[in-house]
């Protein structure tokens, strides 16, 4: 079984009307990131059908975007609400985005980061923590990550070796790479080639990172975003798909069972 430990299978849906049948087909275990009520119940009506029928599981992760930190309406009392209710598997993606027109509402991402981690600390759940420019605020909150079950970096932003820094803080760090490595993406080449296989994730964050010259990206790209890291180790594609599998399931299905 494949597995894709970012993406947005409603936004995905809405390019591609048939991508739950192909990730069914392919055989893909995913983690599906929501930031509303409406795209979460989305995701749950299409993780109860994977429950129903046997199907690859769908794994719910929910928290506010910290693109979407002005419109967050409700989303808040509904992370408190399916946290409470058992339905997450992780919170995030959150963080924070500090590229271009997001750096001034810095100090609001950095309030609802603290929401959710403390909400995540409290429910005992992974934290998915989109970080882009943000590597010196991670940074600044070791002492609290470490304390989490698990942190999943969504398209690993960072250097080799801020992730060892990581790893050596006792974070519980995982490092999900998608097409970026496909895409000369300097930073995300280095870490995918010298992080350690069993810290590795792969992602498509479909339908948001598209390969080259493709409109968006979807769950067939898995094969070629594995392959690459393939290369980049010096390994062996099926292998190190059964490597990121396991590492998926220790960070989304720890105890054996899915929402």
């Amino acid at each position: 079984m494949a597995s894709d430990a970012h993406v947005h299978p409603r936004d995905l849906l809405e390019r591609d009307s048939g991508a739950e049948e192909t990730r069914r087909r392919l055989g893909v275990a995913a983690a599906a990131s929501a930031w509303n009520r409406a795209e979460f119940e989305v995701h749950r009506k299409l993780a109860a059908a994977a429950r129903t029928d046997g199907g690859p599981p769908l794994f719910l992760c929910f928290a506010v975007h910290p693109q979407a930190w002005n419109r967050a309406g409700d989303s808040l009392a509904a992370l408190e609400e399916y946290a409470a209710a058992g339905l997450l598997a992780a919170i995030g993606e959150t963080g924070l985005d500090l590229y271009g027109e997001y750096r001034r509402a810095e100090e609001e991402q950095k309030r609802l980061f603290a929401v959710h981690l403390e909400t995540a600390l409290r429910f005992g759940l992974p934290l998915v923590l989109h970080a882009r420019r943000a590597m010196s605020f991670v940074f600044s909150q070791t002492k609290a990550l470490k304390k989490l079950p698990a942190v999943m970096f969504h398209s690993w932003p960072g250097s080799p070796g801020e992730g060892f820094s990581l790893l050596r803080r006792g974070v519980n760090a995982f490092f999900s790479f998608g097409t970026a490595i496909m895409l000369n993406h300097k930073n995300a080449i280095r870490s995918c080639a010298a992080l350690p296989a069993g810290r590795i994730l792969f992602e498509t964050d479909a339908p948001w990172q598209p390969p080259a010259a493709k409109a968006f990206s979807s769950w067939e790209d898995l094969s070629a975003i594995v392959g690459t890291a393939a290369v980049l180790r010096n390994g062996d594609p099926e292998e190190l798909e059964r490597t990121g599998d396991e590492n998926f399931f220790s960070v989304f299905c720890p105890g054996g069972s899915f929402h």
